[in-house]
């Protein structure tokens, strides 16, 4: 199957982007731990897994066109001395996410690779769920404050 290269290149940072997520999430899960905060540990815990889910679908749509999946230099796991510090890093981690997928599903679409659009557009759609849920948290503990 003949794919753009650069649908590919898309592919592959979308990958490094994801496992990079899974580093910090597994980290902050760590942390948390650490912590006592049980409940912080097995939310960021899930966080992890459902990033690792998303790098999963990538590395299958790289292998049915061809590719070995390969991400590159994952970005080091932003960290933190609170709770606070932590949802301010997952923010940061899932807005870039919403834009990289953005500008994915763009190029895909202008390709028109309706197969990588559509994985494109489902993560998406996952990781504006994130960004979400982590305002969602960080405006209840600023009203809890």
């Amino acid at each position: 199957m003949s794919v753009d290269p650069r649908t590919i290149g898309w592919l592959s940072r979308a990958l490094t982007h994801e496992m990079s997520a899974v580093q910090q999430y597994l980290a902050q899960s760590v942390l948390a731990h650490l912590w006592g905060d049980e409940t912080l540990a097995t939310y960021l815990r899930a966080e992890a897994v459902e990033e690792l889910g998303h790098a999963e679908r990538l590395m299958e749509r790289l292998i049915r066109v061809g590719v070995a999946p390969a991400a590159a230099s994952l970005t080091p796991a932003r960290l933190g001395r609170s709770v606070d510090d932590l949802l301010a890093a997952n923010r940061i981690l899932e807005a870039d996410a919403v834009k990289v997928y953005r500008e994915a599903v763009a190029h895909a679409r202008r390709m028109r690779d309706a197969e990588s659009a559509k994985l494109f557009e489902e993560i998406l759609e996952d990781e504006l769920a994130h960004v979400q849920e982590i305002d969602r948290m960080m405006a209840e503990r600023n009203r809890h404050g």
